[in-house]
C-alpha cells in the first residue's frame, strides 16, 4: 500500500508536468534554459523553496537542531533577508541585462575569460560536491524508508547504488529533456506536498508529547528543554550568533542572489514584478522553514531523551515513530520529489552554464540556438552519469550538511566578491576579477584544509597534555583553536574586495562600465517591494528577539 501511494503521487506529478509543458518551445536558449521567460510568482516561489529544500537539509539541519537546539534556524531565517536583498538589488540588474546565466554578466562587465573561469568553478562544485551529495543523501532516505535491502534482498551498499541510479535517471529526464519549465512546474507541485508532509511530522510529534493536544505538547517541549530554545548560538554551537554579522550573511547572499542553481528560477520571470513577488513570497514562507527543518529535531530530542547514537538519525527515527502507516507512501513520494528537485535543478543549471558559457563561447561560436541546446543536453547526460558513479563513493564523507557548507566556500566567496564589485564599481578591470577569483579560492583552501587542521591538532594535543579529558571541554578547545569557517569567509571577502579595488585604482578600465537595458522583459518594479521587504526583515528580527 505504501509503495502504491508513492508510485501514484510520483506519477501524478510527472503527468501534470508533461501536460503543463508539452507546448513549451524549448529549441531556443530562452525557451529551454529559462522556460521562455514566462515564469510567474507562484511557480518561482515554489521552485525556489523546493530547489533549496532537500534531504541533506531536512535530515542535516534537524540533526543539528537535535544536537545544538534552535540556534541553527539561522540557515532558514537569514535566507529570508537575503532573498529580500536579491529582489530589491540584484534581480532588477539581472533582468535589465537580459541574463541567462550569472557568469554572462561577468563577460560584459569584465571579459570572457572571467566568465569562463566562473562557469568552470560553478560546474566543478556541482559535479564533485553538490550532485553526488544530493544523490547519496536522497538514496539513504529512500532506502531506509522502504527498507530496500530487505525488499529486494540486497546489501545496504547495493541498495544505495540502486536508489542513486533510480533518482539520477528520473531526475535527468526532467532536467535534461524537459528544460527549466518542466523542473519548475514539478517543483511547484512537490512544494505543496512537502509543505503538507513536512508540517505533519512536527504536528504528530507534538500530539504524541501532549497526549493528543498540540498546545500541551509544545508547552511540555519548551518547559522541559529550555536550553534547546535559544535563538543565539554559543561559541561551541555549529553557528555562533556573532557569525550572522560576519560570513553567514555573505553565504546567504551568494546562495540566493548569485548561485546559478537558485537564481535561474528568477531569471526566467515573465517580468520584474513577477520575479520580485516570487522571491518575496518564497522569503516569507522561508521564515516558517524551521517548523520543517528545526522543530522535528527538537521534538526528537525530547521523545528519544537525547539517547540516539547519531544526531543525523533524529529525523528518520522521528518519522518512523510518529507518522501513521497510511501516510508513509505519500511522505516518501514528497521526499522523493524534494530529492529530484535539487538534483534536476543543479543539473539544469549545469547544462545552462555549459551550453551558453562554454560550448557557444569556446567550442562552436557559430552554433545556432538549437545546436547549443542539443549539446547542452548531451553534456547534461554525461554529467548525470558521472554524478551517479561518484555518489555511492562518498559514504564516508562525514556530516554531509557541514561538508557541503564548508566545501562550497572554495568558490562561493570569490564569485560573490567579483559580482558585487562588478555591479558597485565602474572602472575595476578584468585583471582584478581574475586575481580575485584565483586568490579567493587558493587562500580559502590554504586556510581550511592546511592551516586549520594544523592549529586544531596542536591545540588538542596541548589540552590533552595538560590533562583535559572532558569531551565538552575538548570540543570548546577545538572551536576556539581557529576562526569559524564563516569568519574566514568574511575575512577573505573583505581581502578580495580590497585587492580588486587596489588593482582598479592602479590599473583602471579605460572606459567606465555602463549596463545596457536589453528590453527582453519589462523591468518596472512591483510597487510594494520595499514595504514587503521591510515587513519580512522586521518579522525575522522579531523571531530572534522572542527566542533570545
Amino acid at each position: 500500500m505504501q509503495f502504491l501511494t508513492f508510485i501514484g503521487f510520483t506519477a501524478l506529478v510527472a503527468i501534470i508536468s508533461y501536460y503543463k509543458t508539452r507546448n513549451t518551445e524549448d529549441s531556443s536558449s530562452d525557451g529551454y534554459f529559462l522556460g521562455g521567460r514566462s515564469l510567474t510568482a507562484g511557480v518561482i516561489a515554489g521552485s525556489l523553496l523546493l530547489t533549496n529544500l532537500s534531504t541533506e537539509q531536512i535530515v542535516g539541519l534537524n540533526g543539528s537542531a537535535y544536537q545544538s537546539g534552535l540556534s541553527v534556524m539561522v540557515w532558514e531565517t537569514l535566507a529570508a533577508i537575503a532573498m529580500v536583498v536579491t529582489a530589491m538589488f540584484l534581480l532588477p540588474r539581472y533582468l535589465k541585462g537580459g541574463l541567462t546565466t550569472v557568469p554572462g554578466f561577468l563577460a560584459k562587465r569584465f571579459d570572457v575569460t572571467t566568465k569562463t573561469l566562473t562557469s568552470v568553478l560553478f560546474l566543478t562544485g556541482y559535479v564533485v560536491v553538490l550532485l553526488p551529495v544530493i544523490l547519496y543523501s536522497g538514496s539513504l532516505a529512500i532506502s531506509g524508508m522502504f527498507d530496500v535491502p530487505e525488499l529486494l534482498g540486497v546489501t545496504h551498499t547495493q541498495s544505495i547504488w540502486i536508489c542513486v541510479w533510480g533518482i539520477g535517471i528520473i531526475g535527468s529526464i526532467y532536467a535534461v529533456f524537459g528544460g527549466l519549465k518542466a523542473v519548475a512546474v514539478s517543483d511547484s507541485i512537490n512544494a505543496v506536498g512537502l509543505l503538507i508532509g513536512g508540517i505533519l511530522i512536527p504536528i504528530f510529534g507534538l500530539l504524541m508529547i501532549g497526549d493528543g493536544s498540540i498546545l500541551d505538547g509544545l508547552n511540555t517541549l519548551t518547559t522541559e528543554n529550555p536550553e534547546k530554545f535559544k535563538s543565539m548560538g554559543g561559541p561551541a554551537d555549529p553557528v555562533p550568533f556573532y557569525t550572522i554579522f560576519t560570513g553567514m550573511m555573505l553565504v546567504q547572499l551568494f546562495y540566493w542572489g548569485t548561485n546559478q542553481q537558485i537564481i535561474q528560477r528568477a531569471l526566467g520571470a515573465k517580468d520584474l514584478k513577477e520575479g520580485q513577488k516570487g522571491l518575496l513570497l518564497a522569503s516569507f514562507i522561508k521564515i516558517l522553514g524551521p517548523i520543517i527543518v528545526v522543530l522535528p529535531g527538537l521534538i526528537a530530542y525530547h521523545i528519544f531523551e537525547g539517547n540516539l547514537e547519531s544526531a543525523d538519525s533524529a529525523y528518520p527515527e522521528l518519522v518512523r515513530e510518529v507518522l501513521p502507516t497510511a501516510w508513509v507512501g505519500f511522505f516518501a513520494a514528497v521526499l522523493f520529489g524534494a530529492i529530484l528537485s535539487s538534483f534536476n535543478s543543479v543539473l539544469n543549471s549545469s547544462v545552462t552554464l555549459f551550453g551558453i558559457d562554454v560550448y557557444k563561447q569556446h567550442i562552436n561560436k557559430d552554433a545556432d540556438e538549437k545546436t547549443v541546446v542539443k549539446y547542452g543536453k548531451t553534456f547534461g547526460v554525461i554529467l548525470a552519469i558521472a554524478a551517479m558513479f561518484i555518489a555511492p563513493l562518498i559514504a564516508n564523507a562525514g556530516s554531509l550538511f557541514d561538508y557541503l557548507q564548508e566545501i562550497n566556500g572554495i568558490y562561493s566567496i570569490p564569485i560573490f566578491s567579483i559580482i558585487i564589485v562588478g555591479y558597485l564599481t565602474k572602472r575595476v578591470p578584468a585583471l582584478a576579477a581574475k586575481v580575485g577569483l584565483l586568490s579567493g579560492c587558493l587562500l580559502y583552501i590554504l586556510s581550511q584544509f592546511i592551516m586549520q587542521p594544523y592549529f586544531v591538532n596542536k591545540a588538542l594535543e596541548s589540552a590533552k597534555t595538560a590533562g583535559v579529558t572532558d569531551e565538552v571541554a575538548l570540543a570548546l578547545v577545538e572551536t576556539q583553536a581557529y576562526p569559524h569557517f564563516l569568519d574566514v569567509m568574511a575575512i577573505l571577502f573583505a581581502l578580495n574586495v580590497l585587492i580588486m579595488l587596489i588593482i582598479g585604482k592602479l590599473k583602471p578600465r579605460e572606459e567606465a562600465y555602463v549596463q545596457e537595458y536589453t528590453k527582453q522583459v519589462d523591468i518596472t518594479p512591483w510597487k510594494y517591494t520595499k514595504q514587503t521587504g521591510i515587513a519580512i526583515c522586521v518579522v525575522v528580527i522579531g523571531v530572534y528577539i522572542y527566542f533570545a
